[in-house]
């Protein structure tokens, strides 16, 4: 699992450290691991690094600094080095210095024509983003836009040094000009950001500068590894029987959304080898496509559950509303998802029965904003905020899938794709966590596992794992459940999976 802290923890944190440290050693500890960093991106698309040429993008401050002193590290390795200082009185003087030394090019971007700094922006093999850290907030400055797109232009890859510049920190969110990195180095600790916004950091390395002992013990955010989902995914023991390892209901689907109870039923199905039950109109289809599920009409008419999933269309109407009151009235864990979202955002009596139970809400920002208003840039506290308001869990769907829990914990699924960006998407997780609830799994376990294996499972659907990959729809999602659940049952070095439901 991958612990992440927010930039205030981090900078606390790096505060304790830096008083127990010989000046400017951290620093030098950073900007090694920028140009070892470097240097194999340069090999990666050119083939090799000596003579390569890298212009460093030099802010303010300590950022700045680490990118003077990781182009220190490049000319040692051959490489042809540009620095354009964006704000030269305000440029690390060791840094600045050192590279000097070492016979590297420096340009005072605002004492030089735009086309000169635009010219060793573009010829460069790699740029180095070293125009803000952790610290900054708010889009790119018009000097650093400008060199930053004439980079994106002239397709020179951009290695971020802890973050791309013009990303907050915090949430991730873009308003304006920004950096978007083949790669970025990080240094003590993830940040939100890498999580929040990992398309535009590319893939991120750590470089560790023994922050570990000062951070706090609590995380702002966790993202779940493959090995944390296969460890809880549930498998039968020798004593298990189809009753005891979860028996899920379902009611999803309508004579006119038929569709919705085959991919919700059929995620169930494919999620553990317990028992689904079907409530709802849409059986005889259901049963047609899974002849392993015993469906009825009704909810009343469905037996014993250990967990339901509830909504995909079922309707907005009288009859939706008396198919989520029926379910709740059951008094087990829920997933509550699509149109039972918006009957709890309308009937109070519904959130009230929902607040009493173990239930996971899976709300896209459409209907998050109907029920707990508009999630904003924030995506993080406005799950949290949700959580804790109406005593669930809360899955917030997006580019990035949240994950807040009432008791304040939070974690985050970065995509790596939008493969899952299709109809019906939706209602394949709803199936994987009611399936999971009903084999023991508590909702923000439950939330989280599936939403990482629907991810994987999208991807490998779509062939983009490592391919290109193409568009898909939900049945191909839905069909490649199976090995998407063998791949993190193999990242799990015990091999015991998770417990069954008694």
């Amino acid at each position: 699992m991958r612990r992440i802290w927010a930039s205030r923890q981090v900078r606390a944190s790096e505060e304790l450290l830096l008083a127990r440290t010989r000046e400017g050693a951290l620093m030098r500890r950073a900007a090694y691991g920028v140009a070892h960093e470097a240097a194999a991106l340069l090999r990666g698309h050119t083939g090799g690094v000596v003579g390569r040429r890298v212009t460093l993008l030099v802010g303010a401050g300590n950022n700045g600094g680490d990118a003077l002193w990781a182009g220190v590290e490049l000319r040692r390795r051959g490489v042809r080095v540009d620095a354009v200082l964006l704000d030269p009185d305000r440029a690390h003087p060791a840094g600045l210095a050192a590279l000097r030394r070492v016979r590297g090019r420096i340009h005072l971007a605002g004492a030089l024509p735009d086309s000169e700094a635009v010219r060793v922006t573009r010829a460069a093999d790699l740029v180095v983003d070293g125009i803000v850290g952790i610290s900054g907030r708010g889009p790119l400055r018009p000097s650093a836009a400008e060199l930053v797109s004439a980079a994106e232009d002239a397709r020179v890859p951009v290695l971020a040094v802890d973050l791309p510049s013009g990303v907050d920190p915090d949430t991730g969110a873009v308003d304006g000009p920004a950096v978007c990195a083949a790669a970025t180095v990080t240094f003590g600790a993830h940040k939100p950001v890498h999580a929040l916004a990992a398309r535009r950091c590319g893939p991120t390395t750590l470089v560790d500068l023994g922050l570990s002992p000062y951070l706090p013990a609590e995380p702002h955010l966790q993202v779940l590894a493959a090995a944390d989902v296969g460890a809880r995914w549930p498998v039968p023991g020798p004593a298990d029987d189809k009753y005891t390892q979860g028996v899920v209901g379902v009611a999803a689907g309508s004579a006119t959304y038929p569709g919705a109870a085959v991919l919700a039923a059929g995620a169930a199905v494919a999620a553990t080898s317990g028992m689904v039950r079907f409530a709802g109109d849409a059986a005889d289809v259901v049963r047609a496509r899974w002849p392993e599920v015993v469906a009825a009409g009704s909810v009343a008419d469905v037996g014993r559950t250990q967990a339901w999933t509830v909504g995909p269309g079922i309707g907005t109407g009288a009859t939706g509303r008396d198919v989520v009151a029926a379910v709740l009235e059951r008094g087990v864990p829920t997933c509550l998802d699509a149109d039972a979202i918006t009957l709890l955002a309308s009937i109070p009596d519904l959130a009230d029965a929902a607040a009493g139970l173990p239930c996971v809400l899976t709300p896209h920002a459409g209907e998050f904003a109907r029920i707990a208003g508009e999630v904003g840039p924030d995506r993080v506290a406005a799950a949290r905020r949700a959580a804790a308001r109406l005593q669930m869990t809360v899955l917030l769907k997006g580019h990035v899938t949240v994950v807040a829990d009432p008791d304040g914990r939070a974690l985050a699924h970065p995509s790596t794709g939008s493969w899952a960006a299709t109809a019906g998407s939706g209602d394949v997780l709803s199936g994987l966590i009611g399936a999971l609830l009903a084999a023991g799994l508590e909702p923000w376990w439950a939330a989280g596992c599936a939403a990482h294996v629907h991810g994987l499972a999208a991807t490998l659907a779509a062939g983009a794992y490592p391919g290109p990959g193409v568009p898909i729809g939900a049945s191909a999602l839905l069909a490649a459940l199976p090995e998407a659940i063998r791949r993190v049952r193999a990242a799990d070095p015990s091999g015991a999976g998770g417990t069954m439901a008694g």
